[in-house]
């Protein structure tokens, strides 16, 4: 069975929001064989990115940057798994009062060290997240989860 690791920094409403879309689309009961393990920046380790196929990252965007959070677990597992993790498959949603682009170039700046390919678009949403958004993270799980199934 593939895993799928959720890995967020989730300090707002707008951002559970998001996560539980997220979730909900990654665990479509029409997406049989992934396991979705979810699991706060703050607690993510580097075991569970190595047991892992696929990850889904979710941050805010606090000062034009991804959270503190997200950074962390970043630094926690770039090194014991820079090998290992090569070539998986990630997705990535962001949400910001006013800016989300410092966040999402922040990531991108990370993950190509880590190489791992991006499975498919961001999700950013500024504001409360509209039936669009929330749809469109709903589509960001499933897709990413999908994608683990061959």
């Amino acid at each position: 069975m593939a895993r799928l690791l959720v890995v967020h920094h989730t300090p707002s409403p707008a951002c559970q929001d998001l996560l539980d879309a997220v979730v909900a689309g990654a665990r479509d009961p029409a997406i049989e064989g992934v396991e979705v393990v979810v699991q706060p920046a703050l607690a993510a380790t580097p075991s569970d990115v190595l047991a892992a196929d696929g990850y889904l990252l979710g941050t805010p965007a606090n000062l034009g940057y991804m959270s503190g959070a997200l950074k962390h677990f970043f630094d926690t597992i770039y090194y014991p798994c820079l090998d290992a993790t090569v070539g998986r498959p990630y997705g990535l949603y962001v949400h910001g009062n006013l800016d989300v682009e410092g966040a999402v170039l922040s990531v991108e700046k990370v993950v190509p060290g880590l190489r791992w390919r991006r499975a498919q678009p961001t999700v950013t949403v500024l504001g409360p997240p509209s039936a669009t958004d929330l749809a469109a993270a709903t589509e960001l799980g499933a897709a990413v989860a999908a994608g683990l199934t061959g």
